[in-house]
Protein backbone atom coordinates (compact mmCIF):
# COMPACT_ATOMS: atom_id res chain seq x y z
CA UNK A 1 0.00 0.00 0.00
CA UNK A 2 2.89 2.40 0.64
CA UNK A 3 4.52 2.06 -2.31
CA UNK A 4 0.92 2.70 -4.08
CA UNK A 5 0.40 5.23 -1.71
CA UNK A 6 3.59 7.03 -2.67
CA UNK A 7 3.31 6.99 -6.44
CA UNK A 8 -0.53 8.52 -6.00
CA UNK A 9 1.13 11.14 -3.66
CA UNK A 10 3.81 12.18 -6.85
CA UNK A 11 1.71 11.75 -9.54
CA UNK A 12 -0.71 14.46 -7.86
CA UNK A 13 2.40 16.57 -7.05
CA UNK A 14 3.39 16.63 -10.16
CA UNK A 15 0.06 17.35 -12.18
CA UNK A 16 -0.16 20.25 -9.54
CA UNK A 17 3.22 21.92 -10.93
CA UNK A 18 2.43 20.99 -14.17
CA UNK A 19 -0.76 23.42 -13.70
CA UNK A 20 1.04 25.85 -12.19
CA UNK A 21 3.27 26.15 -15.07
CA UNK A 22 0.24 26.62 -17.21
CA UNK A 23 -1.33 28.83 -15.70
CA UNK A 24 2.18 31.02 -15.33
CA UNK A 25 3.32 30.29 -19.35
CA UNK A 26 3.52 33.36 -21.63
CA UNK A 27 1.17 32.92 -24.13
CA UNK A 28 1.58 30.90 -27.38
CA UNK A 29 3.00 33.27 -31.12
CA UNK A 30 3.36 31.99 -33.66
CA UNK A 31 6.41 31.28 -35.03
CA UNK A 32 5.37 33.86 -38.05
CA UNK A 33 3.74 36.10 -35.45
CA UNK A 34 4.61 39.83 -34.03
CA UNK A 35 3.77 41.01 -30.69
CA UNK A 36 2.16 44.63 -30.53
CA UNK A 37 2.03 46.44 -28.00
CA UNK A 38 -0.36 49.71 -27.96
CA UNK A 39 -1.00 51.59 -25.09
CA UNK A 40 -4.65 53.79 -25.77
CA UNK A 41 -6.54 56.20 -23.23
CA UNK A 42 -10.08 57.38 -23.21
CA UNK A 43 -12.33 59.51 -20.74
CA UNK A 44 -15.42 59.49 -20.31
CA UNK A 45 -17.29 62.42 -18.30
CA UNK A 46 -20.16 62.89 -15.94
CA UNK A 47 -21.98 65.58 -14.06
CA UNK A 48 -21.71 64.92 -10.26
CA UNK A 49 -24.41 63.86 -8.10
CA UNK A 50 -22.95 63.65 -4.51
CA UNK A 51 -20.62 66.08 -2.63
CA UNK A 52 -18.71 65.45 0.74
CA UNK A 53 -17.89 67.85 2.87
CA UNK A 54 -16.59 68.60 6.54
CA UNK A 55 -18.36 71.27 8.79
CA UNK A 56 -18.14 71.92 12.61
CA UNK A 57 -17.61 73.96 15.34
CA UNK A 58 -14.85 75.77 17.33
CA UNK A 59 -15.20 77.47 20.75
CA UNK A 60 -12.81 78.65 23.23
CA UNK A 61 -13.26 79.32 26.74
CA UNK A 62 -10.67 79.76 30.28
CA UNK A 63 -11.17 75.92 31.04
CA UNK A 64 -11.21 72.88 29.61
CA UNK A 65 -14.65 71.75 30.89
CA UNK A 66 -16.22 75.18 29.89
CA UNK A 67 -14.70 74.76 26.23
CA UNK A 68 -15.88 71.62 25.82
CA UNK A 69 -19.67 72.05 26.94
CA UNK A 70 -20.16 75.15 24.58
CA UNK A 71 -19.18 73.12 22.40
CA UNK A 72 -20.81 70.39 23.00
CA UNK A 73 -24.26 72.89 22.76
CA UNK A 74 -23.29 74.29 19.95
CA UNK A 75 -22.54 71.21 17.90
CA UNK A 76 -25.63 70.11 18.97
CA UNK A 77 -27.17 72.48 16.86
CA UNK A 78 -25.17 72.04 14.27
CA UNK A 79 -26.51 68.35 14.14
CA UNK A 80 -30.10 68.86 14.28
CA UNK A 81 -29.50 71.05 10.86
CA UNK A 82 -27.80 68.41 9.49
CA UNK A 83 -30.96 65.76 10.25
CA UNK A 84 -33.70 68.44 9.49
CA UNK A 85 -31.92 69.07 5.85
CA UNK A 86 -32.62 65.28 5.06
CA UNK A 87 -29.09 63.80 5.52
CA UNK A 88 -29.30 59.81 6.25
CA UNK A 89 -27.69 58.61 9.15
CA UNK A 90 -25.55 56.62 6.74
CA UNK A 91 -24.07 59.84 5.45
CA UNK A 92 -23.11 61.29 8.54
CA UNK A 93 -19.49 60.52 10.65
CA UNK A 94 -17.33 62.11 12.74
CA UNK A 95 -14.13 63.46 11.23
CA UNK A 96 -12.63 64.45 14.88
CA UNK A 97 -12.77 66.11 18.42
CA UNK A 98 -9.98 68.21 19.74
CA UNK A 99 -9.15 70.00 22.85
CA UNK A 100 -5.95 72.19 22.82
CA UNK A 101 -4.39 74.44 25.45
CA UNK A 102 -3.95 78.02 23.85
CA UNK A 103 -0.57 79.57 25.46
CA UNK A 104 0.57 83.22 25.44
CA UNK A 105 4.31 83.61 24.90
CA UNK A 106 6.71 86.61 26.90
CA UNK A 107 10.16 86.71 26.23
CA UNK A 108 12.47 84.63 28.56
CA UNK A 109 9.39 83.02 30.90
CA UNK A 110 7.85 79.97 30.08
CA UNK A 111 4.51 79.59 28.09
CA UNK A 112 1.05 80.07 30.01
CA UNK A 113 -1.95 78.56 29.67
CA UNK A 114 -4.49 81.09 28.58
CA UNK A 115 -7.50 79.29 28.11
CA UNK A 116 -8.61 76.31 25.94
CA UNK A 117 -10.22 75.70 22.22
CA UNK A 118 -12.35 72.38 21.73
CA UNK A 119 -12.65 71.59 17.80
CA UNK A 120 -15.91 69.17 16.93
CA UNK A 121 -16.26 68.53 13.01
CA UNK A 122 -18.42 65.99 11.07
CA UNK A 123 -17.71 64.78 7.34
CA UNK A 124 -21.05 64.82 5.55
CA UNK A 125 -22.34 63.40 1.77
CA UNK A 126 -24.95 65.43 0.39
CA UNK A 127 -27.15 63.35 -2.34
CA UNK A 128 -28.91 65.96 -3.69
CA UNK A 129 -26.96 68.71 -4.44
CA UNK A 130 -30.22 71.37 -5.65
CA UNK A 131 -29.86 71.23 -2.02
CA UNK A 132 -26.43 71.73 -1.25
CA UNK A 133 -26.25 75.71 -1.32
CA UNK A 134 -29.35 75.91 1.22
CA UNK A 135 -27.90 73.11 3.35
CA UNK A 136 -24.60 75.27 3.64
CA UNK A 137 -26.68 78.48 4.57
CA UNK A 138 -28.10 76.19 7.32
CA UNK A 139 -25.01 74.95 8.92
CA UNK A 140 -23.83 78.50 9.35
CA UNK A 141 -26.95 79.75 10.85
CA UNK A 142 -27.55 77.02 13.30
CA UNK A 143 -23.43 77.80 14.95
CA UNK A 144 -21.11 76.04 12.01
CA UNK A 145 -18.08 78.08 12.41
CA UNK A 146 -15.59 75.53 9.85
CA UNK A 147 -16.63 74.06 6.35
CA UNK A 148 -14.78 72.40 4.32
CA UNK A 149 -15.57 71.49 1.08
CA UNK A 150 -17.31 70.64 -0.65
CA UNK A 151 -15.91 67.89 -2.90
CA UNK A 152 -17.94 66.35 -5.63
CA UNK A 153 -17.84 63.07 -6.79
CA UNK A 154 -20.13 60.49 -8.30
CA UNK A 155 -21.94 57.62 -7.13
CA UNK A 156 -20.66 53.83 -7.75
CA UNK A 157 -23.37 52.70 -9.88
CA UNK A 158 -23.21 55.94 -12.36
CA UNK A 159 -18.97 55.45 -12.14
CA UNK A 160 -19.45 52.17 -13.39
CA UNK A 161 -21.58 53.26 -16.52
CA UNK A 162 -18.91 56.13 -17.15
CA UNK A 163 -15.77 54.16 -16.87
CA UNK A 164 -17.51 50.92 -18.93
CA UNK A 165 -17.84 53.57 -21.55
CA UNK A 166 -14.23 54.80 -21.17
CA UNK A 167 -13.18 51.35 -21.78
CA UNK A 168 -15.03 50.85 -25.37
CA UNK A 169 -13.83 53.84 -26.27
CA UNK A 170 -10.21 52.79 -25.26
CA UNK A 171 -10.26 49.41 -26.52
CA UNK A 172 -11.86 51.04 -30.06
CA UNK A 173 -8.52 52.98 -30.16
CA UNK A 174 -6.29 50.46 -29.58
CA UNK A 175 -7.66 48.42 -32.37
CA UNK A 176 -7.80 51.26 -34.50
CA UNK A 177 -3.81 51.29 -34.03
CA UNK A 178 -2.93 47.82 -34.19
CA UNK A 179 -4.99 47.73 -37.51
CA UNK A 180 -2.69 50.92 -39.01
CA UNK A 181 0.56 49.16 -36.89
CA UNK A 182 -0.66 46.21 -39.26
CA UNK A 183 -1.39 47.90 -42.55
CA UNK A 184 2.00 49.50 -42.35
CA UNK A 185 4.23 46.59 -42.15
CA UNK A 186 2.11 44.42 -44.96
CA UNK A 187 0.52 42.23 -41.75
CA UNK A 188 -3.04 41.12 -40.53
CA UNK A 189 -3.98 41.35 -36.77
CA UNK A 190 -4.79 38.25 -35.62
CA UNK A 191 -5.64 38.32 -32.06
CA UNK A 192 -5.39 40.16 -28.78
CA UNK A 193 -2.87 38.32 -26.40
CA UNK A 194 -3.51 40.41 -23.56
CA UNK A 195 -5.74 43.82 -22.05
CA UNK A 196 -4.47 45.46 -18.75
CA UNK A 197 -6.34 48.03 -17.58
CA UNK A 198 -5.92 51.08 -14.97
CA UNK A 199 -8.29 54.14 -14.32
CA UNK A 200 -7.75 57.65 -12.84
CA UNK A 201 -10.44 59.69 -11.52
CA UNK A 202 -9.83 63.46 -12.27
CA UNK A 203 -12.42 65.61 -9.43
CA UNK A 204 -12.58 69.16 -10.06
CA UNK A 205 -10.55 71.13 -7.27
CA UNK A 206 -12.48 71.47 -4.04
CA UNK A 207 -13.83 74.79 -2.75
CA UNK A 208 -11.34 76.29 0.13
CA UNK A 209 -11.89 76.22 3.62
CA UNK A 210 -14.32 78.65 4.68
CA UNK A 211 -14.06 79.84 8.71
CA UNK A 212 -17.06 81.86 9.41
CA UNK A 213 -18.52 83.46 12.28
CA UNK A 214 -21.98 82.73 12.96
CA UNK A 215 -24.22 85.15 10.96
CA UNK A 216 -28.11 85.48 9.46
CA UNK A 217 -29.31 83.81 6.87
CA UNK A 218 -28.63 85.50 3.58
CA UNK A 219 -31.15 86.50 1.19
CA UNK A 220 -29.77 83.75 -1.30
CA UNK A 221 -28.66 80.26 -1.01
CA UNK A 222 -24.76 79.95 -1.44
CA UNK A 223 -24.21 79.30 -5.12
CA UNK A 224 -22.30 76.15 -5.95
CA UNK A 225 -21.31 75.18 -9.13
CA UNK A 226 -20.36 71.10 -9.53
CA UNK A 227 -18.98 71.16 -13.14
CA UNK A 228 -17.81 68.08 -14.41
CA UNK A 229 -15.45 64.85 -13.56
CA UNK A 230 -13.37 62.82 -15.35
CA UNK A 231 -13.10 59.02 -15.39
CA UNK A 232 -10.05 57.92 -17.82
CA UNK A 233 -8.77 54.61 -18.18
CA UNK A 234 -6.20 53.32 -19.64
CA UNK A 235 -5.60 50.15 -21.11
CA UNK A 236 -2.05 48.04 -22.33
CA UNK A 237 -3.33 45.89 -25.24
CA UNK A 238 -1.29 43.48 -26.72
CA UNK A 239 -1.84 42.05 -30.21
CA UNK A 240 -0.42 39.44 -32.37
CA UNK A 241 0.32 40.50 -36.05
CA UNK A 242 0.80 37.96 -38.96
CA UNK A 243 1.11 37.57 -42.50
Amino acid sequence: MRPLALAAFLAFGAATAMTAQAQTAPAYVASDGTLLSVSAQAEARRTPNIATLSTGVVTQAADANAAMRANAEQMSKVVAAIKAAGIADRDVQTGGINLNPQYRYAENQPPTITGYQANNNVNIVVRDLSKLGKILDALVATGANQINGPSFDIDDKEKDVAYDEARRSAIEKAQARAEMYAKTLGMKVRRIVSVSEGARFGPPMPMPMMAMGRMEKASADTPIAPGENALSMTLDVVFELGK
